[in-house]
């Protein structure tokens, strides 16, 4: 039997509901979900393996209109994306308002197929699905057009199966038992900051950044040490908290998901560093890990 692979392109806007999807299409807690929008900073593989087939899964950073060298960065991601894509799923919502120019134009000359995926339809009604469903068959003509709730998993195993349907012959690209191309210091630092975004308001977690500084595996216990970077004084003193409070907050709720994530125990600790304006900074965004 021919073996197939390829690479799978999720891609939308912020707060479509892209990381829930993907986690679960590839059942991993992978890509950080929050209630904010533009929380996903990095282009996230998550593969997806059988005897027959290999599935790459990219979870891209939200579509929007730059502000900050970050968030070119974050848009080149986007276009690699789509490059490299076999097949994309654009992922919209039924509350999500008609102002897709950006979207479109990421996708113009991008020769794969397409599946517009409308996510959250379990709070929603028939006839809005409807209106949604016939304006993107007469806006992009999609390959198929899926009515989805990624939280509630429904429909999800109709999107998985057509997703192998259409996968190319091709040998795996990754070995079989990989999982996703980031290390585990990139997902205890994705842990941190989702509790950034969860334990603070406004503009605080946007102005964040997440270094894992020491890794240390044992086998029981790892010991993590990790540096918050944000852009002022006055955003530090919010991230620590009244006599470290909040800190103290984010640690626990991250030491949690960590020792859920990693099935070890955890030693955290954290500290906060001032870098002003590093999200316009070229070597900072190189050194963090963005190209």
């Amino acid at each position: 039997m021919t073996h197939r692979a390829g690479f799978v392109s999720i891609i939308g806007k912020p707060n479509a509901g892209k990381s829930t999807l993907m986690n679960a299409l590839v059942g991993e807690k992978m890509s950080i979900i929050t209630p904010k929008a533009q929380t996903t900073r990095h282009r996230i593989l998550g593969i997806v393996n059988d005897e027959d087939y290999q599935i790459v899964f990219s979870d891209t950073p939200g579509i929007i209109k730059p502000h900050y060298a970050l968030h070119e960065s974050m848009m080149h991601q986007v276009d690699g994306s789509i490059v490299d894509a076999d097949l994309i799923l654009l992922v919209t919502d039924i509350y999500e308002e008609y102002d897709e120019a950006d979207v479109l134009k990421k996708l113009e000359g991008s020769q794969a197929p397409l599946a517009v995926l409308i996510n959250k339809v379990d709070q929603s009604d028939e006839a809005t699905v409807k209106a949604k469903v016939e304006y993107w068959q007469e806006k992009l003509n999609p390959k198929a057009i899926f009515a989805i709730s990624a939280l509630k998993d429904y429909n999800v195993l109709a999107v998985m199966n057509f997703v192998i349907e259409h996968l190319p012959e091709h040998p795996p690209y990754y070995e079989k038992d990989a999982l996703t191309d980031r290390n585990d210091r990139f997902f205890a630092s994705e842990m941190i900051r989702a509790q950034v975004f969860k334990q603070y308001k406004k503009e605080i977690p946007y102005s964040t950044e997440v270094i894992i500084t020491a890794f240390v595996e044992g086998e029981k216990l790892h010991r993590i040490s990790a540096e918050i970077i944000v852009e002022r004084d006055s955003q530090k003193n919010i991230i620590i908290g009244k006599g470290g409070e909040m800190l103290k907050i984010v640690g626990t709720y991250a030491r949690r998901d960590m020792e859920e994530f990693f099935q070890k125990k955890i030693f955290l600790e954290m500290f906060v560093k001032v870098i002003p304006d590093w999200r316009s900074k070229k070597n900072y965004l190189k050194q963090f890990g963005y190209e």
